[in-house]
């Protein structure tokens, strides 16, 4: 029986506009909390102290542009330094700015280059390690920072590296040297010289990697699927013969180890956290298990520890569910007493969010694809498990990368489009991290091959089971996700109703030929994953894989989202795509932001597009769509170059 949605929209402005605050975080010897939240329409940083509250807070930057959502203490307790590009060209500066107040300083102040954070160190309270490759765009060299100076100094020239790992002073030990066949050997310092440690398979060049060293300078910790399929947590000794044998501490059957919690001192992982289709926490050490064992009794959800004062006493926890976008807990950890901070997104409290729920579908060659579903409220059975009143129009909506995963929690996007009459799903197709090097390289060469077959057994499963109109799917993503779209438009053009591609790549030759200069360490990796364009066969395979090439068979509405500044997927693969789709007469919709880079940053231009995608889907596949009000976008960028669908 078909039923009426009468659920209350959730205003645009909420879902993506700036949230109340951001995660919080304790300075170094706890007095003192920062945050990001809005000053006059755009994030900034905010401090108090901790005794006071949040009624106290005060503003310590006032950026005019982009906002500021990340950042650290230094552990001079005096200075916090976050980071920013311009017009999302991902050419980041570091700042750093006084916890007191006072100007931000530019700490790599160079035209053109991306200056990031490579460490911090309680061993150096004044200074941060930065890597800069205003030398040479391709590979950073090291220098260390004074923060309230700005003076650098050269700690390591790059000859061709693709990173470093430093110890508590700053000192250079290891280097990662790429490999013409995607391998990589780890080089051990040896003076002014360099040493063979460790040489890592080009099959498991995704799924192994240094973490960080122990405080005594040499024990060093890795994340390793060498000789298994999953990543475990390993130690090697440096002071062994090319790193002796490995001590396993943790692993999993399924999945690889994700993150690990180490001791702020001794640097020793206390725990570890992986993620099949729900996240879990393993506790190594009995340090910290009680306090596990007390935050998991406590019914929270989902709960990480954002930061920690230096003498533990104090931990920020963020918590958040599939229906909790996330909030800010106060941990006093001597007495395990948990104060609440605030909820980050307040409006949504009382909003009709929808449960996301999780499973496991198989792929037409017998691999497992961890997959989430979120329903319309009005369609959600709860005593019925991935089940729906009706048949409903369904999004599939693609995550980027490929090499990254979607995870059960709160998740924005699926909540706006549920809320909008629309079952949405998310699945993890070959390719996709986290579930074992065997998955992630299957999806070597298979763009447009069997990674596009994992998503449509993935429709095929949610028409089957009753929950997706066969006649009512729209395909939508962004990077890779755009990517999927442009190819499933054109390649089945009798699946999809409609798509809606976010800056995705339409000509892997152009998209390969033009990667930024920083990730030239990674190329030889990216031409074993997508094609191999300085070999004939590669080269084929790359022009075949092209959704360009095959515009003219697109029968379905297309929207197309860009940012100008996209420094990853240019705008050249937007434009050729429309360009083409033109040149057959074929209609395409076309929105481009002369301010953004790889997606849509500034919130009014995020709402913008959303409620362009929002027209466009409610037209197509039929659903509720919220008006378009002038104020919830005032000052947005975004300029409409072909509209032949709205």
């Amino acid at each position: 029986m078909n039923t009426i949605d009468i659920t209350p929209l959730i205003p645009r402005a909420v879902l993506f506009g700036n949230p109340e605050r951001g995660p919080c975080s304790v300075s170094p010897c706890g007095r003192w909390l920062a945050f990001a939240a809005p000053r006059d329409g755009v994030m900034n940083l905010w401090v108090c102290e901790r005794t006071q509250g949040l009624v106290q807070a005060r503003p310590i930057t006032n950026d005019r542009l982009r906002g500021i959502d990340n950042f650290s203490w230094a552990f001079d307790g005096v200075h916090l330094v976050y980071s920013q590009d311009s017009n999302g060209d991902e050419n980041f500066h570091l700042y750093a700015v006084p916890a007191a107040g006072g100007d931000a300083r530019d700490l790599t102040p160079f035209p053109g280059s991306r200056g990031m954070l490579q460490s911090l160190s309680r061993k150096k309270p004044g200074a941060a390690l930065v890597s800069i490759n205003q030398r040479d765009p391709r590979f950073a060299d090291l220098y260390q920072v004074e923060l309230s100076s700005g003076e650098l100094t050269l700690v390591q020239q790059n000859p061709g590296f693709g990173g470093f790992l430093t110890d508590e002073q700053f000192g250079v030990r290891l280097a990662q040297a790429p490999q013409a066949d995607g391998s990589q050997l780890l080089l051990l310092a040896d003076g002014q010289d360099w040493k063979p440690f460790q040489h890592i398979p080009a099959l498991d060049a995704s799924t192994t990697k240094p973490l960080h060293l122990h405080s005594n300078g040499h024990t060093l910790y890795m994340l390793d699927s060498r000789g298994r399929d999953t990543a475990a947590l390993v130690s090697f000794e440096l002071t062994s013969e090319a790193g002796g044998a490995a001590t396993v501490l943790a692993q999993h059957a399924r999945a690889d180890v994700l993150g690990v919690w180490s001791d702020l001192h001794s640097k020793e992982p206390l725990a570890w956290v992986t993620v099949v289709e729900r996240r879990e926490i393993h506790v190594l050490s009995e340090a910290i298990a009680q306090d596990v064992l007390h935050l998991d009794s406590l019914g929270l959800g989902e709960w990480s520890v954002g930061s920690r004062s230096d003498d533990e006493q104090w931990w920020i926890l963020l918590v958040s569910s599939d229906t909790v976008p996330g909030s800010a807990y106060l941990y006093d950890r001597p007495n395990q007493q948990l104060h609440k901070l605030y909820d980050m997104q307040p409006r949504l409290a009382t909003a009709p969010l929808a449960r996301m729920q999780h499973t496991t579908l198989r792929s037409r060659d017998g691999l497992d694809l961890v997959s989430y579903l979120t329903l319309p409220v009005h369609a959600d059975r709860t005593d019925a498990a991935l089940s729906s009143h009706q048949a409903l129009p369904l999004v599939l909506l693609v995550h980027g990368g490929p090499w990254t995963r979607d995870s059960w929690g709160y998740n924005g996007r699926h909540q706006w489009l549920a809320n909008r009459g629309y079952a949405v799903l998310s699945v993890n197709f070959r390719a996709s991290t986290g579930l074992g090097k065997r998955f992630t390289n299957a999806g070597d060469l298979e763009w447009g091959a069997k990674m596009d077959d994992d998503l449509c057994d993935a429709v095929d499963w949610a028409i089957a089971q009753g929950i997706a109109d066969p006649h009512c799917v729209c395909i939508m993503g962004g990077s890779y996700g755009g990517y999927a779209t442009l190819w499933g438009m054109a390649t089945h053009p009798g699946r999809y109703a409609c798509g809606v591609d976010i800056v995705g790549p339409s000509n892997l030759e152009t998209l390969v030929a033009s990667i930024p200069p920083q990730w030239e360490a990674a190329r030889s990796t990216l031409h074993r994953q997508i094609g191999d364009p300085t070999t004939p066969e590669g080269l084929a395979l790359l022009k075949d894989r092209s959704p360009v090439h095959r515009a003219q068979q697109i029968k379905k509405p297309l929207l197309i989202g860009q940012g100008a500044h996209d420094p990853r997927v240019k705008q050249a693969e937007s434009d050729q795509m429309v360009a083409a789709m033109k040149a057959k007469g074929i209609p395409v919709t076309y929105v481009l932001f002369p301010d953004e880079g790889h997606g849509f940053h500034r919130p009014t231009n995020s709402i913008y597009f959303n409620a362009i995608v929002e027209q466009f889907l409610a037209r197509y596949l039929g659903g509720r769509s919220e008006p378009l009000r002038a104020e919830e976008v005032e000052g947005h960028s975004g300029q409409i170059l072909e509209n032949s669908m709205l």
